[in-house]
């Protein structure tokens, strides 16, 4: 366990059961500590957002995002959805309508999540989609997930042993948007 831990835990609960801002999310984060490569590298993580209003707030959730799987530093599957049955499996991202977020309520998206058994073949990819690498952001050098096709960097920080709080950083987009990763056990 990090020193600390409890704390920023504390700290992370707080920012995601209330009305968080962008500013606070970035506090939160800069005061985390890094957390390295080697750290995270294996295993999947259950994903779940932090709302500052941002136009992404909740598209993912409500689409039935279920987090990311690191398999190695050279292998990640940076999207994984959970269908109706149950299963898990891993999406490409360059299917991901991005250019939604923000155009339509979330509401909208309700019947994505609802048809995910029947689009899996179309959606799910075999192939990893991502990488990690230790990046310097905003001062400190921690890990980062970067996309194979895409313009997104996902940079980590470590709140405890079992909990990322991840920033998705993507050209175009001018507010940040934020997620937590737990440790799936």
């Amino acid at each position: 366990m990090v020193a600390g831990s409890a704390t920023e835990g504390a700290r992370l609960r707080a920012l995601m059961d209330g009305a968080a801002t962008a500013t606070q999310a970035w506090e939160l984060f800069d005061s985390l500590p890094e957390v390295r490569v080697e750290d995270i590298t294996t295993g999947r993580w259950r994903g779940a957002e932090v709302g500052t209003g941002h136009p992404w707030d909740g598209m993912l959730v409500e689409t039935g995002w279920y987090g990311k799987q690191f398999d190695s530093a050279d292998h990640v599957q940076p999207l994984l959805f959970a269908a109706p049955d149950g299963e898990i499996f891993p999406i490409d991202p360059r299917r991901v309508p991005l250019f939604l977020a923000g155009k339509v309520p979330v509401t909208a998206l309700s019947p994505v999540r609802r048809s995910l058994g029947v689009l899996r073949p179309m959606l799910r990819t075999t192939a990893s989609r991502a990488r990690l690498r230790d990046l310097e952001f905003r001062g400190k050098s921690s890990a980062a997930m970067v996309y194979d096709h895409l313009p997104i960097i996902d940079i980590f920080r470590r709140v405890d042993a079992d909990t990322l709080l991840g920033v998705m950083d993507m050209r175009g987009l001018d507010e940040p948007y934020f997620f937590v990763l737990h440790r799936d056990s």
